[in-house]
């Protein structure tokens, strides 16, 4: 796999570098800042980069407007982006802390290379905390809970059926109750996968650049 980093702080970064060269993976850039992103994703077009939602100059959420920017030029690159901290305005990413463990980042990382997205499971829990009882997501039942918590991690159906050890019928159940149950019917320009994902985080997509 071919990977940029984005990440400022040159220990995290000159770690992620030696970590992704030790598996395999070539790292194309490892640069500091929004700008040199996007330069180093235009000229290598990677298979996916890592970005620090915050970076310089603000360390607000540059990292974040230019994966959007990013996303938008390149649609080919997947983009994991990742935090220190729990942000909840931001839809899919992991927190620094994940990167200790190896296979798990690894494997959120093979994820959104392969178009898919990345949830830490603690921003996960701690979303749900703070926004199970706005609309009707204090109707879901435990086990709908789950299938939607697992959704926000970027999970597949046959990849939630593998870690509830259920069938796949039984997760295409849940999630059709999901989407009955926050008032999402079948339109074809919407993506209802996204939009409950979107309604469990409490928050909506941010497409605009600033």
């Amino acid at each position: 796999m071919r990977v940029v980093i984005a990440e400022d702080a040159a220990l995290l970064r000159e770690g992620l570098t030696r970590l992704l060269e030790d598996r395999g993976h070539v790292i194309c850039a490892a640069v500091t800042d929004g700008d040199a992103l996007l330069a180093a994703v235009a000229e290598h077009r990677p298979d996916v980069a890592v970005v620090d939602i915050r970076m310089p100059p603000t360390h607000t959420d540059e990292g974040l407007r230019a994966a959007l920017a990013l996303r938008q030029r390149f649609p080919g690159t997947g983009v994991l982006m990742f935090s220190q901290y729990i942000e909840t305005s931001y839809s899919a990413y992991l927190l620094k802390d994940r990167v200790a463990n190896v296979a798990e980042f690894a494997a959120a990382l093979q994820r959104v290379a392969e178009g898919g997205t990345a949830l830490d499971p603690e921003v996960v829990s701690q979303l749900f905390r703070a926004s199970r009882q706005r609309g009707g997501l204090a109707t879901l039942t435990p086990r709908e809970r789950q299938v939607l918590a697992l959704m926000a991690e970027g999970r597949s159906n046959a990849g939630i059926a593998a870690e509830l050890v259920v069938s796949g019928g039984a997760v295409e159940k849940h999630v059709a109750s999901i989407f009955a149950k926050l008032g999402l019917p079948q339109d074809e320009s919407d993506n209802r996968r996204v939009l409950a994902v979107l309604r469990y985080l409490g928050g909506k997509p941010q497409l605009q650049e600033g």
